[in-house]
C-alpha cells in the first residue's frame, strides 16, 4: 500500500519515530531543570494508559514498529511521571 507513492510503511515508520521522539526533549529538560510544577500529572497517567494499550495492542498482533514505539514512548512518560511524583 502506498501514499503519493511513498510505502506505508516509511510513513508509519517516519511518524512513530517523531511522536516518540518528541518527548525526548521534555525529558532531557525536566532531569536538568528538576522542574515539573507545570506537567499535568493526570494528562500523563492518562497518556501512559494509552500508550501501554497500544504497546499491549502491538504484541496482540506482533507488529514491531508498533511495540518499538510505543515501548519507547511508555519509558520516556514513566519518567516524566516519576519526576513528577518525585519535584512535584
Amino acid at each position: 500500500m502506498t501514499l503519493f507513492g511513498i510505502p506505508a510503511v516509511w510513513i508509519g515508520s517516519f511518524a512513530a519515530c517523531l511522536t516518540t521522539l518528541c518527548w525526548l526533549p521534555q525529558v532531557i529538560k525536566l532531569i536538568r531543570e528538576r522542574e515539573t510544577h507545570a506537567i499535568s500529572l493526570y494528562a500523563n497517567l492518562l497518556f501512559w494508559i494509552g500508550t501501554f494499550s497500544w504497546l499491549c495492542y502491538g504484541i496482540a498482533i506482533r507488529d514491531w514498529p508498533v511495540m518499538l514505539a510505543n515501548g519507547t514512548t511508555l519509558g520516556l512518560t514513566t519518567l516524566i511521571i516519576g519526576m513528577k511524583l518525585r519535584y512535584g
